[in-house]
């Protein structure tokens, strides 16, 4: 098995999302990437070809369950876990992670701890608060403001054998910072607590293995990972196994991932995931990778990492020119510690006034809190808007970076 260098060729990349022939410059992929043609393809054939109620003895029927099946499997390659029963799929992250929270809820006790970050998406804090209505506490493990890093001494000050669950995310979707997940789980699993890591700004830019990781709850949305707006929850098998159904009475308790998924998946939208993994397969083969699926998807992402971070130090190479300009988070690319996601502050200069500079030309870029909102005011950041956030994937060239460049100028002086 081998991994080729070879560059990655974007003229073919871009002939696979249709939305990027329009000239449109979309700089907004931490909200939602493009989407694959294959992707669409597989959602409009089962739409029109496959759909049928599953669990039926008929032809048809069986035939879109072995769809959906395979759609889960092929799911289960993407994120490398041990069963496919550990993938469950729904709406969005955030509803994933409200429906996974209640089924913990009942095995909670009075006094049991959980600590979450003041770093993430509100979608991996929100729902952990709500299990204080079952007794538990919920305490912070808050980002050092001068580094801007989860520095995990603060959190051994907070861990005690009382603590159930820490939830953090993989990869900040403000900061762009890489948390290194599997040290905190070693330390989380030492004090016999589990730990839920929201993926959903890391998964678009590097290959998702959630057995590495070390976490026992893994979540990421795929229409952040040129698929549709679908999401998925990995939990260990033991873990799913023991947390208390959300379906019908009459689901046995070890159906999984069916006991999660209340309502059951979405048919086609999940067929439509396939297509997702055959365009990392396809890519790595492309760039010479010879092995399994996964040694493929990891020469894809392998290129695309190299790309964004030329895309990456093109803009943060402008933003460190510029006197007036505070970058959150890491200034560079050189430690791999940082995905293309780039945030910053203009001194004087509400980010709103920047954003709808650049709307102007057909640039696609956002200001906010991104729903990171305790992280904006920690920073003390909302008075002006929070920050402007540029957010590049693989397929974004150095000519559309360069245009933006043009026009932030202007916006900044």
């Amino acid at each position: 098995m081998q991994t080729s260098t070879l560059p990655l060729n974007l003229d073919h990349v871009r002939a696979e999302f249709p939305a990027l022939g329009n000239g449109f410059i979309y700089l907004d992929n931490a909200g939602g990437s493009q989407v694959l043609r294959r992707v669409g393809d597989r959602v409009r054939d089962y739409l029109l070809s496959s759909s049928v109620q599953l669990g039926a003895s008929y032809a048809p029927s069986q035939d879109a369950g072995a769809r959906v099946l395979a759609a889960r499997r092929s799911v289960a390659t993407l994120i490398n876990a041990a069963h496919d029963e550990e993938v469950v799929m729904g709406g969005a992250s955030t509803a994933l992670m409200y429906q996974v929270t209640q089924a913990i809820l009942p095995g909670l006790q009075a006094g049991d701890e959980i600590i979450v970050t003041n770093t993430d998406h509100e979608a991996n804090i929100g729902c952990w608060l709500r299990l204080q209505a079952a007794g538990a506490t919920v305490r912070f493990w808050n980002i050092n403001p001068e580094t801007l890093e989860l520095d995990l001494s603060d959190l051994q000050a907070l861990l005690s054998p009382r603590v159930k669950w820490v939830a953090m995310t993989h990869a900040s979707n403000i900061l762009g910072t890489i948390n290194p997940v599997a040290q905190v789980a070693a330390l989380v699993h030492g004090m016999g607590a589990r730990l839920c890591v929201d993926a959903v700004a890391y998964a678009p830019h590097r290959l998702v293995d959630v057995q590495a990781s070390g976490a026992d709850l893994y979540v990421f949305s795929f229409y952040k990972v040129f698929g549709p707006h679908y999401a998925v929850l990995w939990g260990r098998r033991e873990l799913l196994l023991a947390l208390s159904s959300l379906n019908h009475y009459f689901i046995s308790a070890d159906t999984i991932p069916y006991k999660l998924q209340p309502g059951n998946v979405n048919y086609e939208l999940s067929y439509g995931c396939i297509g997702i993994s055959d365009y990392l397969e396809d890519m790595g083969a492309r760039l010479g990778a010879v092995g399994t699926a996964r040694v493929k998807m990891q020469a894809a992402f392998d290129a695309f990492e190299q790309q964004e971070d030329l895309l990456a130090e093109q803009l943060l190479g402008f933003l460190r020119s510029k006197k007036n300009v505070r970058i959150i988070g890491l200034p560079d690319t050189k430690t791999g510690r940082r995905v293309p996601t780039i945030s910053f502050m203009v001194d004087g200069v509400h980010s709103e006034a920047i954003v709808r500079h650049t709307d102007r030309f057909g640039i696609g870029i956002r200001f906010g809190d991104f729903y990171a909102k305790r992280l904006i005011e920690f920073l003390g950041l909302q008075d002006q808007g929070g920050v402007v956030r540029v957010s590049m994937a693989h397929y974004n060239t150095a000519g559309e970076i360069a245009q933006l460049l043009r026009h932030l100028d202007e916006a900044i002086g």
